[in-house]
């Protein structure tokens, strides 16, 4: 039985982990986890929504084994490949989160394109407690949103945060309430799904560049990147759509 479930609603599709009691990550869960996104991929979905459906969003990576020889020391071209897998997507990501969000499970939101939280979540990074660091890129994904100083702050004291701190911060993209985050964060996920999808994933290439490797990094691939959308059915619906009615006012439904 699949530890992560899909399904499409509409254009967005709904990555739903289920591995019970908490979804403790592990080989299998993250095989299921990144067979979901490709297969929405496949599918043609033009956003990715990813929920839980247990009490907690995540809450970290299955200890067992943490101790010496215990397979989880892994090479740096399957860390990059698994991170590339979920990071670079070709479509925007949404995750939703409720409960905790702790260690991995705080990395794994990390990794999509924007948070959105209930206000009863709570986010950590605890791995220094045993010893460990964070293993799917949580320190410099958190420096990356918000600086060094954050970064180090919340690794380094492993402390449990409240979601309207991390929105003030820049980590989280936006609090609502517990009862509403199911619609508002499908609200979201279906925005980006209606929008250009061309241009959004350029955007998403861009700043992913910029944040990994530096603002010339993205301005050495922006030519590039701006000549496919500039080639896209997207683009030439969107300037006929503002030379008829003014801006706001294009319906994507293509490429």
């Amino acid at each position: 039985m699949s530890t992560v479930l899909f399904e499409k609603d509409g254009a967005v599709g709904v990555v739903t982990m289920s591995n019970p009691p908490h979804n403790l990550i592990g080989n299998t869960f993250m095989t299921d986890l990144i067979g979901a996104y490709t297969r929405a991929v496949e599918e043609g979905c033009r956003a990715i929504l990813l929920r839980s459906a247990m009490r907690h969003f995540c809450a970290g990576a299955d200890v067992g084994g943490f101790d010496e020889g215990g397979g989880r020391r892994h090479d740096q071209a399957s860390f990059e490949s698994l991170l590339d897998s979920l990071e670079n997507v070709p479509v925007p990501t949404v995750a939703a989160v409720h409960g905790g969000a702790l260690g991995g499970g705080f990395e794994l939101a990390l990794t999509c394109d924007m948070i959105v939280a209930a206000d009863t979540a709570f986010f950590g990074m605890a791995e220094a407690s045993l010893g460990l660091l964070p293993l799917l890129g949580g320190v410099q994904r958190v420096a990356q949103r918000v600086g060094p100083a954050r970064a180090k702050e919340m690794g380094m004291f492993g402390r449990r945060h409240d979601p309207a701190v991390l929105e003030r911060w820049g980590v989280v993209n936006l609090v609502t309430a517990e009862s509403e985050l199911p619609a508002v964060s499908m609200s979201w996920a279906r925005q980006l799904a209606a929008g250009p999808t061309v241009a959004l994933r350029g955007i998403k290439q861009l700043a992913n560049l910029s944040a990994r490797n530096g603002i010339a990094a993205a301005d050495a691939q922006q030519i590039e990147i701006s000549n496919v959308m500039w080639a896209s059915a997207d683009q030439k619906r969107g300037l006929d759509a503002f030379a008829k009615t003014g801006p706001g006012s294009a319906v994507f439904e293509g490429n």
